[in-house]
């Protein structure tokens, strides 16, 4: 059971964080990650985080302004977001999966999603 929250509309440039509250056990054993589904287009990979958070991944697209981070004491994982663009906008989707984390991954690596939070980027 995974729920996003945080999503909204923001300017170009501004900052979004976004929160996935999970809930089901085993939290700190799963590699986590953030996908993204833009209208008309394709889920497509964030990030990825593993169980200890020592390994995390982002697409090319999000490198150097988003960061993962999870706390497996609360069983969340974050998304913090910044200097966001108009291309960001989509919703977006955590999941959870008995996988390793690496630097590009599939939906399909991935058994457990959230049902996404809607993030509007405005020029």
């Amino acid at each position: 059971h995974m729920i996003e929250s945080g999503g909204g509309l923001v300017q170009a440039g501004g900052s979004l964080r976004l929160s996935c509250a999970t809930s089901g056990g085993m939290f700190d054993r799963y590699t986590l990650a953030w996908f993204r589904q833009a209208p008309g287009k394709e889920r497509e990979f964030v990030s990825c985080i593993d169980w200890s958070g020592g390994s995390r991944y982002y697409s090319d697209s999000v490198k150097d302004r988003f960061t993962v981070s999870r706390d497996n004491a609360k069983e969340t994982v974050y998304l913090q977001m910044n200097s966001l663009k108009p291309e960001d906008t989509a919703v977006y989707y955590c999941a959870a999966g008995w996988v390793m984390a690496r630097a590009t991954m599939s939906s399909t690596d991935f058994g457990s999603w959230g049902r996404g939070t809607q993030v509007t980027v405005s020029a």
